[in-house]
């Protein structure tokens, strides 16, 4: 281990690389410590309690909702405006122009998402004002205190998003994803704590403290199985003769993801689910408060919906990321064919039936991971604490990414590399 890190420090670019990230993680901290001023923080805390889904919501800022802070929007609105524009690229032929056109066409599409997230997060941030004002959580119920609530909460956002794209150009891994991470792990000493709480006065016996943790790290191995597993498909290339030279004749393969479509699906879901809920929290009529208590986060209604929804979701996602048509047409023009498979259509239609089985035990683990802690604080009686499958797929999958990238940095620079 400690000639790993000596490694590390010993490249300078890594070195700088992982500092750069560690400080824009230090600031990141300090601004979820920062509350947005003049708001109740009574009427906040009164809305997370004990397993909700503003708890859900909160483990995903890192704290920042809870405190109400000007992280408190965290970079949801950036990750929904991302998913958008991905699935918009799939049906607007300039978007997928744009995608095909190299540096310049990624530019501009991130140009085009910075903009919708500030639309996002200004739309996500009037709402969250205005379910203030009504409760009476501000101090001043004045439209000119609620415009620089508003804009506060916005400026957070679009700082982190900064932050995020910063880590991605001078630090090391996704920017966006690891200050999700980042959000996620901070609240790993508040859980340690609740369930140390919990064993001291009695809530739990030793025994289904053993259990919540060998549950916990059957769902991790389970997580990095799932996340790591791929078919590969066997890919022949034909020798081609050009001028005096001989290319091709060479074999590959072309990687299926089993998780294709990643943790998508469970965003969409949830974010379907919780409409209803978070109407109810803040809309006291009687058959908004109804229809969100029955759709209630945990409750039968919501866990069904949210697995039906997750499963749909990720055929839907896959469908969308995944161009088979595109692959098997790159395969012929390149002279490249599946043995036994004849190129072009044939191609095709082998990939896409390959593609859907694979999908199909992906969106099975999807739902079920997300589901699970629903049951693991029943049988555990572990409440409160959420390790959920969406931290860890988000945990697994970052960390794995990053490692791989360090890795890289290593490798390219002649030195061991770490991961064996």
């Amino acid at each position: 281990m400690g000639s790993v890190i000596a490694n590390i420090f010993a490249n300078k670019e890594l070195k700088d690389r992982i500092l750069f990230t560690f400080l824009m993680f230090v600031i990141f901290r300090l601004g979820v410590h920062i509350p947005v001023p003049g708001v109740d923080a009574s009427v906040i805390e009164s809305l997370f309690t004990s397993g909700n889904l503003f708890g859900f919501l909160d483990l995903f800022s890192g704290g920042a909702l809870s405190k109400f802070s000007i992280f408190a929007m965290s970079i949801t609105p950036y990750i929904n405006s991302s998913i958008i524009m991905q699935l918009l690229t799939a049906v607007i032929p300039t978007l997928e122009e744009w995608r095909k056109d190299g540096q310049e066409g990624y530019k501009r599409i991130q140009k085009v998402t910075r903009y919708f997230t500030v639309f996002l997060a200004a739309v996500q941030a009037f709402g969250m004002t205005y379910a203030l004002r009504i409760n009476n959580a501000l101090v001043d119920n004045s439209w000119l205190y609620f415009t620089f609530v508003v804009v506060v909460l916005i400026a957070g956002t679009c700082l982190l998003m900064w932050i995020g794209e910063k880590i991605t150009e001078y630090g090391i891994g996704n920017g966006i994803s690891l200050i999700i991470f980042c959000g996620i792990v901070a609240r790993f000493p508040q859980a340690i704590s609740t369930v140390i709480d919990y064993l001291q006065v009695g809530t739990i016996s030793p025994f289904q403290l053993l259990l919540f943790f060998v549950i916990a790290l059957a769902m991790i191995l389970m997580v990095i199985e799932i996340n790591e597993g791929q078919r590969r498909i066997s890919i022949q290339y034909a020798k081609r003769v050009i001028g005096r030279r001989m290319y091709g004749g060479h074999s590959t393969y072309l990687p299926l993801k089993v998780n294709q479509a990643g943790v998508i699906p469970i965003i969409f879901a949830s974010s379907i689910l919780m409409l209803p809920v978070t109407l109810a929290q803040f809309v006291h009529i009687g058959w908004v408060q109804a229809v969100g208590n029955f759709f209630g986060w945990g409750t039968w209604p919501n866990t069904i919906c949210y697995g039906i929804l997750i499963f749909i979701f990720t055929y839907f996602y896959t469908a969308i990321s995944v161009n088979i048509k595109e692959l098997a047409d790159n395969m012929k023009k390149y002279g490249g064919f599946i043995p036994g498979i004849r190129p072009g259509e044939p191609t095709m239609m082998y990939i896409d039936r390959v593609l859907s089985r694979i999908t199909l035990t992906g969106a099975v683990f999807l739902a079920f991971i997300a589901i699970l802690p629903n049951f693991i604080g029943n049988i555990t009686g572990i409440q409160g604490v959420y390790f959920g499958g969406t931290s860890l797929l988000i945990i697994v999958g970052v960390a794995l990414d990053t490692m791989r990238q360090a890795q890289s940095y290593m490798v390219t620079r002649n030195y061991q590399g770490f991961i064996k």
